[in-house]
């Protein structure tokens, strides 16, 4: 009778702990959130506004991270795997990644927000119209239109709460319209005769056209893209005839190229300091202020203004 006892406290101790361990591993996998995987952060901090505590957002690409050349590692894949939903740039920003994302665009739903944006809004390189500028972020105009995608993509794969998406969009657009009056404000304060930008590559072709400022980038759109003697001699001569006062760096570029032309320039007797660091292709540390688009954003105008003013 006891041996009998035994046996039925045993059974029942390993029936126990086995519906413990099956709840436990479910409550582990089991989440009311969106997960939405991003590429860059610009996109990453968008879906956080818009999508709030619905969603669980994991970007591929942090805080100096160049995206013209990356490549995906079997984390990003796992990351890409585990999405409801997948938003990149598009425009061939991600280069090196276009397989991958392709892939899972026949899997579940993948948006390319850059790729919503008419033609006649992008850029091109003034010497070949086929090479589209993909740094679409630095005109708040046309960022807010390729990020109606992300309202979009979140509604679609979670329409219970479309009312709350919506209301977070109007927020959040309404901010980058106050952010955009900032810019243009300060940019303002730039005498016209010294509103040339001159970075690492040129990332900052809509930056430039949406506040009046000529934008010359020692490599092309493409950090993928070689740059020679004559490219650093076409920026120093510019530097002297113009007065120049200030070159710039970017977080997620070598300062080489940039020192090349400093140099330059000093052997022609024309001294030319760094202007500061730019967040181009990345933003900041996340949990910082440079770390949100706003921020960043916001950064660069303030760094800019306060070197050619």
């Amino acid at each position: 009778m006891k041996k009998l006892f035994v046996s039925i406290l045993a059974a029942f101790t390993v029936f126990i702990l086995g519906a413990c361990s099956d709840n436990t591993t479910q409550s582990e996998n089991t989440s009311d959130k969106l997960v939405v995987t991003t590429t860059i952060g610009q996109i990453a901090d968008a879906v956080k506004n818009i999508g709030g505590d619905k969603v669980e957002v994991l970007s591929l690409m942090g805080a100096g991270t160049d995206p013209h050349l990356y490549k995906a590692t079997q984390g990003d894949i796992a990351k890409l795997q585990k999405a409801d939903v997948i938003f990149y740039n598009g425009l061939h920003l991600e280069g090196k990644m276009l397989d991958v994302l392709e892939k899972m665009n026949k899997e579940k739903p993948t948006y390319a927000i850059g790729e919503s944006i008419k033609n006649n809004d992008l850029r091109s390189k003034a010497d070949d119209k086929t090479a589209i500028d993909p740094h679409i972020w630095f005109d708040i105009d046309i960022w807010s239109t390729a990020l109606k995608e992300v309202e979009t993509g979140l509604i679609q794969a979670d329409p219970n709460n479309k009312d709350y998406y919506k209301k977070n969009a109007n927020e959040y657009f309404n901010k980058l319209k106050e952010l955009n009056d900032y810019a243009t404000e300060e940019m303002s304060k730039i005498p016209v005769e010294q509103r040339v930008l001159v970075t690492a590559h040129d990332a900052f072709g809509y930056f430039g056209a949406a506040y009046g400022m000529e934008v010359e980038g020692l490599q092309g759109l493409s950090t993928d893209s070689e740059y020679g003697l004559g490219d650093v001699q076409k920026i120093v001569d510019l530097l002297v005839t113009r007065n120049i006062k200030a070159v710039f760096i970017e977080s997620s570029i070598s300062e080489r190229s940039i020192n090349a032309v400093i140099e330059g320039a000093k052997k022609k007797g024309h001294d030319v300091k760094i202007g500061g660091e730019l967040f181009s292709d990345a933003m900041g540390e996340e949990g910082t202020e440079e770390g949100t688009y706003i921020g960043m954003y916001k950064h660069n105008v303030n760094t800019i203004v306060n070197s050619l003013k």
